[in-house]
């Protein structure tokens, strides 16, 4: 990267800015909304089964419903369809508001709203990822992507403890306050100047609802980043297992716990927070294996500690890690995939993330029933580690990768950056 432009503050960019706010407001409603949900539905039944039911009803429309928004997000104006799932979600949000503080609400009520959400999000999702590329030139979208990563992790660690502190005055208060920024999310994304021709519209038949997977199979770069991501996390589980770890091993309550659950977050966060203002520029493809390779090292690491700040400081690099190759791959995704491809593709994306992260703690915790916490930790240490040498084997073209805006098949030795 040499010119001037090209180093512009990404801040700059009007469009960019309303969108870096409302993807802001609305993660902070969210994470501020799951809190009030669990800890009503836990006060209203006692269950521990209900909280499973909060995540099974957003669960199961992520999945199914994931192909069809990715088709509408290729077919429709994507603005629009972003602004009517959030406003979506803001009528469920502010209805759990208003039942709550008749006191004309139960479990069922809950969890179909919640399931309203969970369905507005699946058709939001694919549509926000594909709108990121327009809104900034393309030399900085690694930045945009790390910036809009840096909202969401602030969301992730501030959203729920502010969640809980509302929550003393009624869980009323914090779904309005949850809708409340919603309404602001609203407003930023009805204010976005989004330029973006949808193509010649197409029913939606089976062919054009497995495009997205048809085309990640034809395009090996994007094949290997998405797979990459999906074994990575399937084994890298760690973070399932902490509540062992803290009490069995650390010998540490529910503070130390509370602790290492913040420590990859901050992680992350730091990390996409100097990625927004830092360019990657040369050997994406290494960095990106390597920041993968570093993620199953910190999860080795964290297996063997005994001592509750070395394990945060593995926690801490595991998030870090992760928010490195998050970028590269987001970016690498969304750049070798043709707009009228990107809502699809990203759908595809979506199921792979939903579904291993699932998976990845379903297969820790059964791992963990089986061998003990630590020896299931060193299994997805090292089995992350074989996933990097076995993807560096099989996907060639993405070891060799130096620049993210390179062909998707880059000559041996190319030099483009960004």
């Amino acid at each position: 990267m040499s010119s001037t432009s090209q180093e512009t503050s990404l801040f700059r960019y009007p469009a960019f800015i309303q969108f870096w706010f409302a993807k802001n407001a609305s993660s902070f409603g969210f994470q501020m909304m799951s809190v009030a949900v669990g800890w009503q539905i836990y006060s209203i039944t006692g269950r521990a089964l209900d909280l499973g039911l909060i995540g099974l009803v957003q669960f199961i429309p992520s999945v199914l419903l994931a192909l069809p928004a990715g088709h509408v997000a290729d077919q429709f104006d994507r603005r629009r369809i972003v602004r009517t799932c959030q406003a979506i979600e803001w009528l469920a949000i502010a209805l759990l508001a208003a039942f709550t503080f008749s006191g004309h609400i139960n479990e069922a009520g809950i969890l179909a709203l919640v399931f309203v959400v969970g369905v507005a999000k699946a058709f939001e999702f694919p549509a926000m990822q594909s709108m990121l590329p327009a809104l900034v030139p393309l030399t900085i979208l690694p930045r945009a992507t790390a910036a809009s990563a840096a909202a969401g992790q602030a969301a992730m660690i501030a959203g729920p403890a502010l969640g809980g502190l509302l929550y003393v005055a009624g869980p009323a208060v914090v779904y309005g306050v949850s809708a409340f920024l919603y309404l602001g999310a609203l407003v930023f994304m009805s204010r976005l100047r989004y330029d973006h021709a949808p193509p010649r519209r197409e029913p939606a038949t089976l062919k054009t609802l497995f495009a997205g997977v048809h085309f990640i199979r034809s395009r090996p770069a994007v094949l290997g980043v998405i797979s990459l991501d999906l074994f990575a996390v399937l084994l890298g589980g760690a973070t399932a297992l902490l509540p062992i770890f803290a009490k069995d091993i650390l010998h540490t309550g529910p503070w130390g716990l509370g602790l290492l659950r913040a420590a990859p977050a901050v992680g992350a966060l730091l990390m996409s927070i100097w990625l927004s203002s830092h360019s990657l520029k040369r050997r994406v493809g290494p960095i990106m294996f390597a920041s993968v390779a570093g993620f199953g090292v910190a999860t080795l690491v964290f297996a063997v500690s005994t001592s509750l700040w070395l394990s945060m400081g593995a926690l801490f690099a595991l998030g870090a890690f992760d928010m490195v190759s998050m970028v590269i791959r987001g970016a690498l995704v969304q750049l070798d995939t043709p707009d009228d491809m990107r809502g699809r593709v990203s759908a595809v994306n979506a199921i792979f993330i939903n579904t291993s992260n699932q998976l990845g703690e379903f297969e820790s915790g059964i791992l963990a029933a089986a061998l003990g916490a630590v020896n299931a930790t060193l299994i997805g240490g090292l089995g992350t580690l074989v996933v990097v040498g076995l993807w560096m084997w099989w996907f060639p073209s993405l070891r060799r990768r130096q620049g993210l805006a390179d062909d998707p098949e880059p000559v041996e030795g190319a030099s483009n950056t960004i």
